[in-house]
């Protein structure tokens, strides 16, 4: 069990009240009566959500854009959002603002406010809290994925962590494998436009294989997937190639803030999304390259130790 696993699992026995889904989301879901609300928070920290040359604005964008992958996964429209905020240079602080102006006014969503500390040590950390309607009832969770549902990711994976790899080589340029690393974007339509027909949804944060293997683990259920179906980008399979060690990768890496959902067999989708496997009766994962079962690699991604 790893160090966050470990302290989620003493908040759970904390966070008794309904709204709190039993920390198996990564939303509360407050039903107010008359509207239902969707809370959300996350943080980032220096060297390990961005790397210490990074521009302060791409950091600002990340922060706002991971918060509202989270709304995105449960269908919500953005209401607003409170900035943490931990002071230090003038500059960095300065294109950080700019940075968090543009996204904002990219996803239309207001500042509604925050607090700032002062910064006593050598590394920055930030965090968000997002505030969002439900645009349709239930909201959905992780929880809800059904035997003989199909298992469907939006976009591509992998073009984060080869963007990664380009900015971390000092190579990157201004092209969609860094913009995806730098500049992700919620999935905000697309959740909107799901949330009535999915049984179970959530966001690509951690790894396609990991997240998958929560959304299993909080539905009591088997989600068999196709390392063969995954969808690469053209820039991604030009860079690192399509074997399936290339896929393994961009499957358990990270960062890609797609949305991944179950849906009934048959159903017709209202966004596009790619079919990469299917739920069955059992627990876990299981991968399958050509209908024929791999192992599965040792790492199925990130997780705080």
């Amino acid at each position: 069990m790893t160090a966050e696993s470990a302290f989620i699992e003493m908040m759970r026995a904390i966070a008794r009240d309904p709204a709190a889904r039993g920390l198996m989301d990564d939303t509360a879901v407050i039903d107010l009566g008359s509207e239902t609300l969707i809370l959300t928070h996350d943080m980032m920290a220096e060297d390990v959500h961005w790397l210490p040359k990074a521009d302060p604005a791409d950091v600002a964008w990340k922060l706002v854009s991971v918060n509202l992958s989270d709304l995105a996964a449960k269908g919500a429209r953005p209401l607003g959002v409170l900035l943490g905020f931990m002071l230090g240079v003038s500059n960095w602080d300065k294109r950080f603002a700019e940075g968090l102006q543009r996204a904002l006014a990219h996803y239309e969503v207001p500042l509604l406010g925050g607090d700032t500390v002062s910064n006593k040590g050598d590394k920055r950390a930030v965090g968000l809290t997002a505030v969002g309607a439900a645009t349709h009832l239930p909201v959905p969770s992780r929880s809800g994925a059904r035997a003989e549902d199909v298992l469907y990711v939006t976009g591509t994976l992998g073009d984060a962590l080869a963007g990664f790899e380009l900015a971390e080589a000092g190579l990157e340029g201004v092209d969609e494998l860094t913009s995806a690393y730098h500049r992700p974007v919620a999935r905000l339509s697309e959740g909107q436009a799901l949330a009535a027909i999915v049984t179970a949804m959530m966001d690509v944060s951690d790894g396609l294989l990991l997240d998958a293997e929560r959304m299993a683990a909080a539905s009591k259920v088997e989600i068999r997937i196709n390392i063969d179906a995954i969808p690469l980008s053209a820039a991604y399979r030009a860079m690192r190639g399509d074997s399936l060690d290339s896929r393994l990768q961009a499957t358990s890496w990270g960062d890609d803030y797609q949305l991944l959902f179950t849906a009934p067999s048959g159903i017709t989708l209202p966004v596009p999304a790619t079919a990469i496997g299917r739920v069955i009766v059992g627990s876990g994962i299981a991968l399958f390259e050509a209908d024929l079962p791999i192992p599965l690699p040792p790492s199925l991604g990130y997780q705080h130790h």
